[in-house]
């Protein structure tokens, strides 16, 4: 039996590129063969850049109920709260004693804001490590990541088989493994959608709110009566993801033929994403009116998971002569 481990920061409420990135293709992984899942909520990662006690708890809520919205059984499964097992925090200061500065220095989270270095702190600059001590805790075999996630798990074995090379045994490295299914997600202004970037799209908004975010998605100034570019457009590279291969094509043929226009087009985007998630987002906002709900299950999942936790916690203290 294989463990799989999964996990998503909580920095608000998932959009689509988080559903259709990491959430869906993680639960239909949770669902094949005989697997064991562990999905948890980073809320601690999260804590690099949210200051506000309320907004933290508030994050973790809205990214449980879209998982569970979705139909991860938590039964079979583990779903939980990273600040739920303390024994992270303690396995990432032995794997910080293993960890080069100069190998952090490259990681992307880092890279990426060495423009305002300033503003880094050193939450920020260790992320890799607290990362990395997520998925040896749990002895995971497999951590699905798309191609632009590959550094995390390489960063992971570095450091692991950097320990293990002093202490044999210790530490189970996990499989590089790329899921196809994990996508990127083009946002409103056809970068990989991000809140970072400020362009994605939140299907658990009320229909208002959520048609005016579709409705800013940027397109070219074709005229309505001339034909479209369907290859280039935000529009229909967004509506290809969740419609079926009649509806692609249908779409196709209004694009080339002209006398379509692009608020048509996102129309049509809004009534898709309308009618395929229709149950999921009742589901979320059922639980988020009901959030004792949630608290329960990531309490639940935090008992099995750190049973889980302090045996593997146990064996690296004892190898490592603690």
């Amino acid at each position: 039996m294989a463990r799989i481990l999964t996990g998503i920061q909580s920095t608000g409420t998932p959009h689509l590129g988080n559903l259709l990135g990491a959430i869906i293709p993680a639960i239909q992984l949770s669902k094949e063969n005989n697997n064991q899942s562990l999905f948890f909520i980073a809320d601690l990662h999260s804590f690099t850049t949210i200051r506000e006690a309320n907004k933290i708890k508030e994050n973790t809520y809205a990214t449980a109920a879209a998982w569970l919205a979705f139909g991860f059984d938590s039964e079979k499964n583990i779903f939980y709260r990273q600040s739920d097992i303390p024994e992270v925090c303690e396995l990432a200061w032995y794997l910080s004693c293993f960890a080069k500065f100069s190998r952090l220095q490259l990681a992307h989270s880092f890279k990426e804001k060495l423009d305002r270095i300033k503003d880094i702190n050193t939450g920020l600059f260790t992320y890799p490590i607290l990362m990395a001590a997520d998925i040896l805790l749990y002895d995971a075999n497999i951590v699905p990541v798309g191609k632009d996630q590959i550094q995390h798990l390489e960063i992971t074995r570095d450091i692991a088989s950097s320990l293990n090379h002093f202490f044999p045994n210790t530490l189970v490295l996990p499989e590089t493994k790329i899921d196809e299914r994990v996508m990127i997600v083009p946002g409103t202004d056809g970068q990989k959608m991000s809140k970072s970037y400020n362009n994605m799209i939140n299907i658990f908004l009320d229909d208002k709110k959520l048609r005016k975010q579709i409705m800013s998605i940027k397109t070219d100034s074709t005229n309505i009566e001339d034909p479209k570019d369907y290859k280039s457009c935000n529009v229909f590279n967004l509506y290809k993801l969740l419609a079926n291969k009649n509806q692609v094509n249908e779409l196709k043929s209004k694009y080339i033929n002209g006398g379509y226009g692009y608020g048509n087009a996102k129309q049509e985007l809004f009534e898709l994403i309308c009618i395929n998630y229709k149950s999921q987002r009742e589901m979320f906002m059922y639980l988020i009116q009901n959030p004792k709900i949630i608290e329960q299950e990531l309490k639940e999942g935090a008992k099995k998971a750190r049973e889980i936790a302090r045996n593997v916690l146990a064996r690296v203290r004892k190898n490592v002569g603690y």
